[in-house]
Formats: C-alpha cells, sequence, structure tokens
C-alpha cells in the first residue's frame, strides 16, 4: 500500500435550480482556487455534452479559464472524450494549456462519447466510422503530437506536425475507465491510470488496480504503474446533514441512468423526486460509491479505498447544488490531513458507506 496517496478533485461543474452556465462556472473558480489554497494536488474537469446538469462541456477552455486564478495545482481533464474529436486537434489544444501553465497540465483521455448518440453525431460528423473502435489507435497517434513517439514509421509522420511552435514541456497523458478495457490499455502503453469509481457502481476499483498493475509494461514516460481511483465525498458536522446534503447527488445519479437529468436539485427537490421513484434499487445503490458523513468518517472512508486498492491518489467528486457543500467538504478533509501527502491510518473506525 502506498505511503501518501495525494488527493485530487473532479469537477464536472454542475449546473443548479436558478443557476446559469456562467455562474456555475463561477462557482468552480472559487473551488479550484480554494484547493489550489489547501494543497489539493490535481483539478480536473470532465467533458459531457447537450444535457442541463452540468456545464462541463470544453474542457480545454474551462481549464484555461479556471487556471488563471491558481499558483500551483495541476490542472487536466477527467476527461476528453477522444472518440469525439481529431487528436492533433486535441493535442493542440493542450499544447496550448501547457505553455500557459507549464508543468502543471494533464490530458485524461476516455473511450465514451458522454452523451447520447444523436449528440454524438453532431460531435463526429463522420458517421462512417466508429472512432471508439479505433481509441487505442488514436491515443498512439495523440501521444505522438506531444513527444512520445512509440514507432518509428510513425515518428516521420509526426514529424511533419507540429502542435505548437516552440514545446518545452508536454501534458502528461492518462488513461480513463470504468472496466478492465481501461486498465488494459494503460497497462499496455505505460501510461497512469483512473478508474471512475464514482458512477461505475457495479464494477470493481480493486479488480481494476490489479489488472493495470499484474500487466503494466514500463514505457518512456512512467517506469512503475500509477493509479488512481474517484469517488464521490460529502462532509457535514452530522451524518444527517451529510445525508441530506448528498440527496442531489443521488437524484442527479439516477436521472442521468434514465436518460433525464434536469439541472441539479435542492436537497428538499432531491427528497421529493426520491419519494416519486416506482423503483428505488438503483437509487439506493448510490450510496455504493459515495462517502457521505461527518469529516472523520469520509476520511476514514478514503482510507479504505486507498488500503482497499493500493491507489496511489484519490480524486474526489461530487455534485451537490451549492458548490459551498463542496468547499467545506475540502477544507474539512484538509484539517484532517495534508491533501498533498495523505497519511492512510493503519486501522479505521465506523466509516460511511463505500
Amino acid at each position: 500500500m502506498p505511503g501518501t496517496p495525494k488527493l485530487s478533485l473532479l469537477d464536472l461543474i454542475p449546473v443548479a435550480e436558478g443557476q446559469s452556465s456562467a455562474e456555475a462556472i463561477a462557482a468552480s473558480r472559487r473551488l479550484v482556487q480554494r484547493a489550489d489554497e489547501l494543497g489539493f494536488h490535481r483539478y480536473w474537469v470532465a467533458e459531457h455534452h447537450n444535457t442541463q446538469l452540468v456545464a462541463s462541456t470544453t474542457p480545454p477552455v474551462l481549464l484555461a479559464a479556471l487556471g488563471a486564478g491558481t499558483k500551483r495545482i495541476r490542472l487536466g481533464s477527467g476527461g476528453v472524450m477522444l472518440p469525439n474529436h481529431a487528436p492533433f486537434v486535441v493535442a493542440e489544444q493542450f499544447a496550448a494549456l501547457e505553455s500557459l501553465y507549464p508543468g502543471r497540465i494533464d490530458l485524461g483521455l476516455g473511450r465514451a462519447p458522454g452523451t447520447d448518440p444523436f449528440t454524438s453525431a453532431a460531435l463526429r460528423r463522420d458517421l462512417a466510422r466508429d472512432r471508439v473502435d479505433e481509441f487505442p489507435n488514436d491515443v498512439l497517434e495523440l501521444m505522438g503530437f506531444l513527444g512520445d513517439v512509440r514507432d518509428e514509421h510513425d515518428r516521420e509522420v509526426l514529424a511533419r506536425l507540429r502542435v505548437t511552435p516552440d514545446a518545452a514541456t508536454h501534458p502528461q497523458i492518462w488513461l480513463l475507465g470504468s472496466s478492465l478495457y481501461g486498465a488494459e490499455l494503460a497497462a499496455a502503453f505505460g501510461l497512469p491510470y483512473t478508474f471512475a469509481h464514482h458512477f461505475a457502481m457495479h464494477a470493481d476499483p480493486k479488480a481494476a488496480a490489479d489488472h493495470y498493475r499484474a500487466h503494466f509494461v514500463p514505457s518512456p514516460v512512467l517506469a512503475e504503474p500509477h493509479f488512481m481511483v474517484s469517488v464521490s465525498a460529502i462532509a457535514a458536522e452530522t451524518v444527517e446533514e451529510a445525508t441530506r446534503l448528498a440527496l442531489p447527488s443521488r437524484a442527479a445519479m439516477h436521472q442521468i441512468r434514465f436518460g433525464k437529468p434536469t439541472r441539479v436539485l435542492t436537497p428538499e427537490g432531491a427528497a421529493a423526486y426520491a419519494t416519486r421513484m416506482q423503483d428505488r434499487s438503483l437509487y439506493d445503490a448510490t450510496t455504493g460509491t459515495q462517502l457521505v458523513g461527518t469529516p472523520q468518517m469520509v476520511a476514514d472512508g478514503i482510507d479504505r479505498l486507498v488500503e482497499r486498492t493500493g491507489a496511489d491518489e484519490v480524486i474526489l467528486a461530487a455534485t451537490t447544488h451549492d458548490v459551498e457543500v463542496r468547499i467545506r467538504t475540502i477544507e474539512a478533509l484538509a484539517e484532517l490531513r495534508d491533501p498533498a501527502a495523505w497519511e492512510p491510518r493503519t486501522s479505521v473506525g465506523a466509516h460511511p458507506h463505500n
């Protein structure tokens, strides 16, 4: 088990009831600036499209704006859904980000489209080819554009294409996933890997971590496997208050699974939403990927997740109606331990759902 896993943040930039996209982005600016001050290691935004629920549609644009008020925290995508884009375009965007924030940019890549088939068609335009099936080759091509060329023939081709006139440093490329496919590919390419435990309700993060480490092949960019796991985390002074504040996250997950997401409900609205459900099984299952309780309970849950998976890092996600809930959560955790050098405990006490 690693001795000092770091803590990071994943942000979908949720849009709450009565809130504009501009206000949601401004709220995320407060979140990343506070995370930077507290010593959190990374701040990642996701890519989603055609939904009322979140404003995180274009990671590179958002990172350029949100990073302006930060000093040291790494900024990245969690992730860019590569089948939606040409690898060269993504490489140019993140090379430009690396020029803005040298040595601080992460490029997390996902294989899922992050949206519905109708929107996928609007994004890709070329419907004759299924870019999901070409994901491994697209990743290799993107790596090559950003300085990590694995094939000599590719080197000759890529030498004719520059994503930036003068790159002193390159973004760090990650692979993301919620199945063994992502773990397998990250291991084969020798890249760091993140498992999306915060929404993969029926997948096992330990199995993914074990598979990744067992099959890891050292590469020019990474000598040893590096595994990060995500989890939803909401803390408050009491279990009852934390549970109430987590209701919007549970409702949002339920809505996403049924393809009917709205803007993020208030805790009261989410409670009313739950009473109208005919089948609560999926709604109740969301507690399996959430850490909800007092700060110490959430910290213990993080420790248990690290002990179970051997994670080198933990990235915290949460969908809340008010960004201040997330800010208070990370402040409370930072009071317990240093996010930049989280010290796992050898024994943990009472813990929330994990």
